[in-house]
């Protein structure tokens, strides 16, 4: 890629506004780009797992928990039989240097399949989702690739009316003992996936048919809300320092409306294909340091750590996200991602 490109691109990513989301945040999305794009499913050579658990503005009473799992990959292997194996490592080289990325090919047009399941939980409110996903991917050139994905599964909103507190000493009896109240949506997300040896640009729906939603069993009502679409810009791109480090900067743009759009900017550094380290920013929220170690061709894990810069540093103690990858099926022995770096 010329350099003149590499510039403007550097721009992109460092560009962006302020919101808010009904969907959770996740700090180590860039480990797990399925979950912002479906367009991702069956990217690389095997099938992908990922589970995570998030604890959000420790400290903080009732603060929003977030635990998923994924699980996507190729329904067609064979896309991908011109890859070079790497299971094999020479003492002192990089498998994933210079001449690896030199050797680059997009793979040939295969389907993906993937499936999501999570849980998110802030207080009184508890979000419970399960999606089934589809994607195909198509070669535009030796070495880049388009891709487009839709997720389509559902949404159960549950409501804990018990632990509602109306800030008096007086509770309704009615409330207190309602229990649990739930509303069942369907819910469709679809994105785009451009991606080639050092650069990827992605844009994705969530949320995409906008929703009334109220919680009600005929003992406790409370005011209609109104899901919204969820719109996402990400993009990324890979600069070798040397044969042994990449420098990996990549940013999360998001729209939803009516709000001002807000950003991440993430700088992550890569050692061969065994450890890496970043930073993230989120714009007027936070700043978080990352890192993450590939144990083997099959398990690789990652930690971030939040700091609120806002006002909740005050009462918060940070935010916690581990997440745990498995490499299923990996027919090339890969210690790393080739596609989601």
């Amino acid at each position: 890629m010329q350099l003149k490109f590499k510039i403007l691109f550097l721009g992109i990513i460092l560009w962006g506004g302020l919101a808010a989301q009904q969907r959770p945040y996740y700090t180590q999305y860039i480990l797990n780009n399925y979950l912002i794009n479906p367009a991702v499913a069956g990217i690389e050579n095997y099938w992908d797992m990922k589970i995570s658990h998030r604890m959000q503005w420790v400290g903080l009473q009732d603060a929003p928990v977030t635990t998923y799992f994924t699980l996507h990959g190729p329904l067609k292997k064979a896309a991908y039989a011109n890859d070079n194996a790497t299971s094999f490592r020479t003492p002192g080289e990089n498998p994933r240097g210079a001449n690896y990325w030199r050797n680059y090919t997009a793979p040939d047009p295969h389907h993906g399949v993937g499936f999501t399941m999570l849980n998110d939980k802030t207080g009184p409110l508890n979000r419970f989702a399960a999606y089934g996903t589809y994607a195909y991917h198509l070669g535009l050139s030796p070495t880049t690739s388009l891709s487009a994905g839709v997720s389509a599964g559902f949404t159960n909103m549950s409501l804990d009316a018990s632990k509602l507190n109306f800030g008096t000493t007086t509770v309704d009896p009615a409330v207190a003992g309602s229990g649990l109240i739930n509303t069942i949506k369907p819910d469709i997300s679809a994105g785009l996936w451009l991606y080639s040896a050092d650069y990827f640009i992605g844009l994705s729906a969530q949320q995409i048919i906008p929703q009334q939603i109220a919680f009600s069993d005929n003992t406790v009502y409370l005011e209609r809300g109104k899901l919204v679409p969820h719109l996402f810009l990400s993009a990324g791109m890979r600069f070798q320092l040397s044969d042994d480090v990449s420098f990996l900067p990549s940013t999360l743009i998001r729209y939803v409306s009516p709000l001002p759009m807000g950003f991440d900017v993430n700088a992550k550094f890569q050692y061969q294909d065994l450890i890496w380290a970043g930073a993230s920013y989120r714009y007027q929220d936070g700043i978080a340091g990352m890192v993450g170690l590939n144990i083997s061709r099959t398990i690789n894990v990652g930690y971030s750590y939040d700091l609120q810069t806002s006002q909740l540093n005050t009462v918060s103690k940070g935010t916690h996200e581990i997440l745990i990858g498995f490499l299923i099926g990996n027919r090339y022995g890969d210690w790393c991602p080739r596609n989601l770096w």
